[in-house]
């Protein structure tokens, strides 16, 4: 399989581009956005796909895991990204039990990060669970992408972050859920944390692109959490991930000076001030022969430096 071309387009990617790119034979690179200025550059860099994870209320808002993440939340962070690119399709999550609970409340909200948030589309969790939900939102004319193998938001009923399908049983029931999903009209569907052979033949069964995480190489792209990839967590870094950059540490290194430099008086210096005619200041500080006190008892005025 070739490499996703380079060149930059001046329209916005659709699913329809991303279905374009996946027949063509391209590796579909996705990673996670969560504010304007990221977003910008990633896809300033060419980043055809942005998905606003719920991966945000841990990354970004330091919850202990997605379900506390709320709509209004991912609504805020969603229209931040919107704002920050031109060019990337952004995926919206759907988060915790704002979908397959009643249809109407999954039309709702998934409407709402469209038609206020400004995504291109929504991605929610679940397999043959969640295909009546999917097909529901996809006949409202709402892309949707799916997502099944480890799926954070029920992590408690899945006993922790874990590979997931390595049994017979497990592996059919992914299969099951990877074909439900498609058939229920999502436009590609991420496979989290599941064997590289099994997610590579998921892939070869289906006709939607599967982006990988943790599901090796075989699959039609890989999304990652873009604070893994800048290297931006001090803490963990799961096994999937790749740091691509050290930025904790030159953050926290220019931080450091930056703290030094203005307890030592260093910062600011003269190329970051602005100085001003010494004239204009002595009038305004009332330190021209016009401020002199006789002048000043003859203008009824007085002067600032009696002020000061």
């Amino acid at each position: 399989m070739s490499q996703e071309p380079s060149p930059k387009q001046a329209s916005r990617m659709t699913i329809a581009s991303i279905a374009k790119l996946y027949q063509q034979g391209h590796r579909i690179a996705m990673l996670t956005a969560y504010d304007y200025p990221t977003a910008r550059t990633l896809d300033e860099a060419g980043i055809p796909m942005l998905l606003v994870g719920d991966s945000l209320g841990q990354v970004m808002l330091g919850y202990d895991s997605t379900v506390r993440v709320t709509m209004t939340e991912m609504l805020h962070h969603t229209k931040a990204v919107v704002r920050g690119t031109s060019r990337a399709l952004v995926v919206a999550d759907m988060p915790f039990l704002s979908y397959g609970v009643t249809p109407e409340a999954s039309l709702e909200n998934a409407g709402a990060l469209l038609s206020e948030g400004g995504a291109g589309a929504v991605k929610l969790e679940g397999g043959e669970r969640s295909a009546k939900t999917i097909e529901a939102i996809v006949r409202a004319g709402i892309p949707v992408m799916g997502h099944i193998g480890l799926t954070p938001q029920s992590i408690h009923q899945l006993g922790g972050h874990r590979v997931q399908g390595k049994t017979r049983e497990a592996g059919r029931q992914l299969l099951t859920d990877a074909l439900a999903v498609q058939q229920a009209g999502a436009f590609a569907v991420v496979l989290e944390l599941v064997p590289e052979q099994l997610a590579t033949a998921i892939t070869e069964r289906l006709h939607i692109p599967t982006i990988g995480i943790g599901a090796g190489a075989g699959c039609s792209g890989q999304v990652q959490v873009v604070t893994d990839v800048l290297g931006m967590s001090a803490e963990f870094t799961p096994k999937h991930a790749r740091h691509y950059a050290e930025l904790y540490a030159i953050i926290k290194a220019a931080a450091e000076t930056y703290r030094d430099d203005v307890a030592s008086g260093a910062f600011p210096g003269p190329a970051e001030s602005t100085r001003m005619d010494e004239a204009t200041l002595d009038g305004i500080l009332g330190r021209t022969a016009l401020d002199r006190p006789e002048m000043v008892e003859a203008s009824r005025g007085i002067p600032l430096d009696r002020d000061l």
